[in-house]
């Protein structure tokens, strides 16, 4: 069921008529900052376009333009029958050696974690080319759903090194693997990063609440220490639909 719909006053939606930002766009921007941070949650109502144009004092094109902005960059979806509505608010994640679990705790997205398997198994080749032990040694594998605000966010498989540290599931749960890793001394110094799209299959689909075949974002990722070792290999899922990834492009002198 769709939620109530959204109060413009109780979001705090004005705008400056004094400002060179144009009307829609200042519109566009305060209704973006809401879902983003949480005050307009997945399934709330915005009201139709001459409910918000009245309530606000603007006219009924520039609601419309401000609106469209956001349909456009998946954030509200318009339903016949039922009005424009907010979809899933996307996380959008800068490419740097960080985590997850802190990069949406520090941006108050409630992060929750479900481990999913938590075991030692033998090295397939690659795993073993990556972190440099033997093929068919046993190493230490992870699989965790990442959650935020409730919603499933991410697939995660990390496979490290038999020994590096206490890899209990309660703790998994509760706090970020890199923090865990950082509490028991190992220093992150650098990655080897890749990143690819395919469609969902059957199990992940259904763990991160997607069709059959909707696109994912995927995510390998081989970390080394200060002293080069490997100290992890992980990879990792994501729905399209609610997951990005951010590049910064320097030109060349």
């Amino acid at each position: 069921m769709p939620k109530p719909t959204a109060d413009p006053a109780a979001l705090g939606l004005g705008v400056d008529r004094t400002s060179p930002v144009p009307l829609h766009h200042q519109l566009a921007q305060q209704l973006q900052a809401a879902v983003e941070q949480g005050r307009l949650a997945p399934g709330s109502l915005l009201g139709n376009e001459l409910e918000l144009a009245a309530r606000l004092g603007l006219s009924r094109p520039t609601v419309r333009q401000a609106i469209q902005s956001l349909v456009d960059k998946g954030m509200l979806v318009r339903r016949r029958g039922v009005g424009t509505q907010v979809v899933h608010s996307r996380i959008k994640r800068p490419l740097e050696l960080s985590s997850l679990y802190d990069d949406l705790e520090a941006a108050d997205r409630r992060p929750a974690t479900r481990v999913l398997r938590n075991t030692v198994e033998a090295a397939t080749a690659p795993v073993a080319a990556a972190l440099g032990v033997a093929e068919g040694s046993e190493v230490h594998v992870v699989e965790r759903l990442r959650l935020a605000r409730d919603e499933p966010l991410a697939l995660l498989r990390n496979h490290l090194p038999p020994g590096l540290l206490d890899l209990d599931s309660a703790r998994l749960e509760a706090t970020g693997l890199y923090r865990m890793m950082r509490s028991a001394g190992i220093t992150l110094h650098s990655a080897r990063q890749s990143v690819g799209a395919r469609a969902a299959e059957g199990e992940e689909a259904r763990l991160l609440a997607e069709p059959r075949g909707a696109p994912l974002l995927t995510m390998e990722r081989t970390t080394f220490d200060a002293g080069g070792r490997a100290v992890e290999l992980g990879s990792h899922v994501y729905p399209a639909s609610r997951y990005a990834f951010e590049f910064q492009l320097l030109a060349r002198p």
